[in-house]
């Protein structure tokens, strides 16, 4: 414990109602860390919690739509000809794109 950074320890006395909001805010974040919640508090006083989920839903799609994608240009590369439902595929995976977009931006108003 030589290398530690913070050296000094506060320490706050709390009514067990107290510590059970405390407690109960924590879960509403998703952090069990007690030190890492009371300091962000007690320096910033508050603290921003965004859902990510959808975006990471959106990224994965997005990626699986990607690869889509690059196994056309694969195969137009290799054979040289653009058929019409490679065409078709790729205006597909656009209208998926856009309706992701869209769904995303509905969820956050």
């Amino acid at each position: 414990m030589a290398n530690r950074k913070r050296k000094f320890v506060l320490r706050v006395p709390v009514t067990p109602e107290e510590r059970a909001l405390i407690q109960q805010k924590m879960a509403q974040l998703g952090t069990k860390n007690f030190s890492a919640y009371a300091r962000k508090m007690l320096i910033d006083g508050y603290i921003v919690h965004i859902d990510t989920g959808p975006v990471r839903a959106q990224t994965a799609e997005l990626q699986k739509i990607g690869v889509n994608i690059n196994q056309i240009a694969r195969r137009i590369n290799s054979t040289g000809t653009v058929y019409a439902q490679d065409l078709e595929d790729i205006k597909g995976a656009l209208t998926q794109i856009w309706q992701l977009q869209r769904s995303i931006l509905s969820s956050q108003r």
